[in-house]
């Protein structure tokens, strides 16, 4: 029986000290290959990360894509023609409710992206048809903070085939433990890892790619501003409107929160509640 060590890289804190972990011999097994799954709507420093850690020349890195969720989004379509995945948008009914759309986009743009590689890539199997002969030992960088989301994967991964695993957690380590490590072996900061315009950001996350990333803010504008367009297919047949910011307001006019506050610098994007995909690590 043959068996493959494989690394869900999201190229964020998490993942990128699981990665150097591998790679400088602090845990047991050979990783045999990581596989990044691109939206291709990440922000500028975490493609700039990704080739750092592609420079190291460790365990190879794949990058697969099932192409740029944004302009999906916009055409109304996920990336085989059909209906679009859904990000967790906030809505706003006519009644003044509040509520968010489901959350379609990580399963798509990461997890299958993921699984694909693997079957196709790495198990070398044509579409449709499971591996023979072969265990898949999956790592994830899911941190002991989140441990949520380690039971979700758990209980999704139903093939045979597959074993996963959470080094992190076994070892008792947080996100504030990962940047500890990453301290004195990275030689820039770590980004956190998630598309520009996800729902999930805090106002200190927002402030900062208003701040620091023009080009990705004017982004999130536009993509926000698309939503609530008359007559767009990603709003067709709903009776609410569609934003970005958890306040039902327009991006460009929320009044975001940029008090100094160490621990809203350090909060994880809020992941845990329902994700068990590589967002966010």
């Amino acid at each position: 029986m043959r068996e493959l060590h494989i690394l869900n890289l999201g190229a964020g804190v998490q993942s990128t000290a699981l990665y150097l972990m591998f790679m400088r011999g602090d845990l047991p097994m050979k990783l045999d290959a990581a596989i990044f799954a691109d939206t291709q709507d990440e922000p500028r420093a975490v493609y700039e990360h990704l080739k750092w850690l592609q420079s190291l020349n460790g365990p190879p890195i794949l990058v697969r894509t099932k192409g740029r969720l944004s302009e999906h989004l916009l055409k109304g379509q996920n990336s085989t023609g059909q209906r679009f995945v859904s990000i967790p948008a906030y809505t706003l009914r006519p009644d003044g409710s509040e509520g968010k759309t489901r959350r379609q986009c990580s399963s798509e743009y990461k997890i299958a992206v993921i699984e694909r590689a693997i079957r196709r890539d790495m198990c070398g199997v044509e579409p449709g048809r499971s591996p023979k002969g072969v265990i898949v030992h999956q790592y994830f960088g899911i941190s002991l903070d989140e441990a949520g989301r380690s039971r979700r994967i758990q209980q999704a991964k139903k093939a045979k085939y597959f074993r996963v695993h959470f080094p992190l957690i076994d070892n008792f380590m947080t996100r504030a433990n990962c940047l500890t490590y990453l301290v004195d072996k990275v030689p820039h900061q770590v980004p956190r890892s998630a598309c520009v315009f996800c729902p999930f950001h805090s106002d200190y996350e927002w402030n900062e790619q208003k701040t620091e990333d023009p080009e990705a803010w004017a982004q999130s504008i536009a993509l926000d501003r698309a939503l609530r367009i008359d007559g767009n297919v990603v709003n067709r047949n709903l009776d609410q409107q569609l934003f970005l910011h958890r306040s039902c307001v327009p991006l460009e006019l929320v009044q975001l929160d940029t008090r100094p506050d160490a621990r809203k610098a350090q909060i994880a994007l809020n992941f845990a509640a329902e994700c068990m995909g590589v967002c966010g690590v």
